[in-house]
């Protein structure tokens, strides 16, 4: 596939100031400056979902949280390629699906289904391919081929010496094994791990891998692992044999005999098919460091690839300072929580810290984040309420920049360059994405905004000329225009998509009614700027008229010196 053919995400032009993003790489425990393998393009895998059931906001986390990487990218003018796997098959799919009656296959496209639901419901832009496993399986049998013929893996065999359906990685055979993680192991067929890394100790303590099911902390899924015909309990299975209650469905036939993948296996099969033999960023959730990505990065070189250029991890959700999980019981779902929230409040509590930190989820957090939504959304509004009152002062119509609410258009705000933000703003999100100081920075935006809607409230102080009236209205929309940048480039412009239908108080209930509102504000604003019209005119008569109309109608109008808004009454 060609880059040509490849649909990537874009802004035109890249910003000056893409130079100085630095992110942090778990293999060098560093972090550095980030230089695309290819001038203006990035390519990123993310580890997705493993469909067994329904979401919980920690599997959302990372998705949320890698957007977040993605979207800063954008901004800064990157071609971004976007590649986030869906693994459809794997021992817990087939043995619930087993014990709830169904196929394997339906169930894993319903949990999917409700995954794609939770990241559109969150806000998360959808990939640029989102492949699954179990299209991909010729991918993988080829990729174990390549690894079988560089002599870093076998073939387990029965004593008539037919293949039996398992093959292993020889981690003996791959001095490198371990330089993810830094958990460096002795050989052999009783070797143990010798101390891990400072961050592969912060993850042992917080709890187990996603997929725990067992001791195995080499592979903590599969079976076939405990397997004796392994050479050394690090060795993990590229293709096992399938057990008696797996279906037929789920096997396939290959030269290492019938089975099905390994745990590991799909994802470099799967990102060297869509971005190639080397790309920029591999992502996933901190629990994905070891094992997952461990086996990964050998495997793929092993194979004659390289691995990812940098390996990015996002930190847990955890509830009370224990890891947020369904195998520990503490897990919340997606909708349970939406049931409680609005979707925007919900994204601001997964999002609003930097990747890597840990993230407790509790009361306060959801607290903040509503009052996160006051204050962003209350601005938002008077911001552009005041600009729109002042255009209809100087009799100045609604333009594709300036709506007839005040607001800058969506075309303008996603326009908007990296090197056109507030320094802090762009200085935080280029340190490793720290979005608690890009955060900081849109508030500090918003109280000088604040303090020219003051201003220009009071109206213009005696002996004032126009000009400082006017500098101030060009302050304000600079201003506000800044703020839904910013927002926008962490997910959460109020007044883009999904977010456009979630306005109030940023409860659950948010969103009823609020088409409704959007076209009845539609309507009244166009009697207003033809009231506005008629009194500068000074027909007085027809200028009454409209209000009147309004009144009749139930509609309060209030005149200010930035011109009228209306409520209900």
């Amino acid at each position: 596939m060609t880059d040509a053919e490849k649909p990537l995400d874009s802004n035109s032009l890249q910003a000056h100031v893409a130079t100085e993003l630095r992110l942090y790489d778990t293999a060098s425990h560093a972090v550095s400056r980030f230089v695309p393998i290819v001038a203006g393009k990035v390519g990123i895998y993310v580890c997705g979902a493993t469909v067994q059931s329904s979401p919980h906001i920690g599997h959302i986390r990372a998705a949320v949280a890698f957007d977040t990487v993605r979207r800063w990218l954008l901004r800064l003018g990157y071609d971004v390629t976007f590649v986030r796997n869906v693994t459809d098959i794997d021992d817990k799919i087939l043995d619930k699906a087993a014990a709830a009656g169904q196929q394997w296959w339906e169930r894993a496209y319903f949990y999917e289904r409700e995954f794609t639901q939770a990241y559109d419901a969150l806000g998360v832009l959808p990939p640029t391919y989102e492949p699954r496993a179990t299209g991909h399986v010729s991918d993988m049998v080829e990729l174990i081929g390549r690894i079988i013929d560089n002599g870093h893996g076998y073939v387990v065999r029965d004593e008539q010496g037919e293949p039996t359906g398992n093959v292993y990685f020889d981690v003996a055979s791959w001095p490198q094994y371990g330089e993810l993680t830094h958990q460096k192991q002795s050989g052999g067929a009783n070797s143990v791990a010798g101390a891990p890394d400072e961050a592969a100790a912060v993850a042992d303590r917080m709890g187990p891998s996603v997929d725990a099911a067992g001791d195995d902390k080499y592979n903590p899924v599969d079976l076939a692992d405990a397997s004796p015909d392994k050479h050394d309990v690090r060795d993990f299975a590229l293709w096992k044999a399938p057990k008696p209650s797996d279906p037929q469905t789920a096997r396939w036939s290959t030269p290492f005999g019938t089975g099905r993948p390994g745990w590991h296996i799909e994802c470099s099969a799967m990102s060297h098919r869509y971005l190639g033999r080397m790309f920029d960023i591999h992502g996933g959730g901190l629990d994905l460091r070891f094992p997952h990505h461990e086996n990964e990065m050998a495997q793929t070189k092993a194979a004659g690839w390289n691995s990812a250029a940098r390996w990015m991890h996002s930190a847990w959700v955890t509830a009370k300072g224990e890891k947020m999980s369904k195998s520990l019981g503490n897990g919340l779902s997606v909708p349970a929580v939406l049931a409680q929230d609005s979707p925007w409040v919900v994204r601001y509590a997964l999002g609003s810290v930097q990747y890597r930190s840990m993230l407790e989820w509790s009361d306060q957090t959801l607290a903040e984040a509503r009052s996160a939504f006051e204050r962003i959304s209350n601005f938002i509004e008077r911001a552009g309420a005041a600009l729109a009152g002042t255009a209809l002062a100087d009799g100045i119509l609604a333009t594709d920049a300036l709506a007839s609410n005040g607001q800058p258009s969506l075309e303008e705000v996603t326009a908007v360059s990296a090197d056109d933000l507030p320094a802090d703003f762009v200085t935080a999100m280029n340190d490793d994405i720290n979005v608690s100081g890009a955060v900081a920075a849109i508030f500090t935006t918003i109280r000088s905004g604040n303090t020219l809607l003051a201003a220009l409230a009071a109206g213009p102080a005696k002996g004032s000329t126009t000009g400082s009236t006017t500098a101030e209205t060009e302050n304000l929309r600079a201003a506000l225009l800044s703020v839904r940048a910013m927002l926008d480039t962490l997910g959460l412009d109020p007044l883009a998509e999904p977010w456009a239908g979630d306005a109030g108080n940023g409860s659950a209930a948010a969103g009823a009614g609020v088409s409704e509102h959007k076209a009845l504000d539609t309507l009244i604003t166009e009697q207003l700027d033809a009231r506005a019209q008629a009194r500068k005119a000074k027909d007085f008569a027809k200028a009454d008229a409209i209000r009147d109309a309004l009144n009749a109608a139930g509609i309060t109008i209030e005149d200010g010196p930035q011109g009228s808004t209306w409520s209900l009454a």
